[in-house]
């Protein structure tokens, strides 16, 4: 299980850039005041789920395709959907409403990061990278939670902001991680499939 899921990440860390910097680019969006209105705030944080839960549902559908693992592709891609939907339904024009559904959302990816790090990887700095999001992303649930006193929209969207950035830094830095592995890989193959041709080349002469 972990070497199929090794494989799968060091395969698909295109779609860990790609999260990372849709997460970078909203997480600017939120800290710098460009979600000043709160309606506003809530329409970009369902698009940003909704983005996220695309890439996903594209990577697992490339996993299927590939007959490789697809699992976690669609918890994460329907866990930003369902979240964008509830948020969408239910969070326009109530703050609260809207501050306990994200909660819930980055408790959640919180848990399944952790979860995905213990259980997904051997690789000691894949798992130190998941690990540390999710617990980031726990800590960040209750951050959210604490902050419904507070009536100020920016306030609320820039703790959801510095998650966001905290999320889109680790996500890239685990892609080009995994990047570089599948770079290693490919060379490892090379240099042993050489070896081999020398070892046959070796038999041949000596019969």
């Amino acid at each position: 299980m972990a070497h199929i899921n090794r494989k799968y990440i060091d395969k698909h860390w295109l779609s860990f850039v790609l999260r990372g910097g849709v997460a970078i680019v909203f997480a600017f969006l939120a800290i710098f005041g460009a979600l000043s209105d709160f309606n506003l705030a809530i329409t970009m944080i369902v698009m940003y789920l909704l983005i996220m839960g695309i890439i996903d549902a594209t990577s697992a559908l490339y996993n299927t395709f590939k007959k490789r693992g697809w699992i976690n592709s669609v918890v994460d891609a329907l866990i930003d959907v369902v979240a964008a939907i509830v948020l969408l339904t239910m969070g326009q024009n109530n703050l609260p409403v809207s501050m306990i559904i994200l909660c819930a959302y980055t408790l959640v990816s919180g848990l399944v990061d952790i979860f995905h790090g213990f259980l997904s990887t051997v690789d000691p700095t894949d798992r130190f990278i998941r690990v540390l999001a999710g617990a980031i992303g726990i800590i960040t649930a209750f951050v959210i939670l604490n902050s419904a006193g507070f009536e100020d929209i920016m306030i609320f969207a820039r703790f959801f902001g510095v998650y966001l950035l905290i999320v889109g830094v680790t996500s890239m830095i685990y892609g080009m991680h995994n990047r570089s592995q599948v770079i290693e890989d490919a060379e490892a193959r090379r240099e042993a499939r050489k070896a081999g041709r020398k070892s046959t080349k070796k038999t041949a002469r000596k019969k």
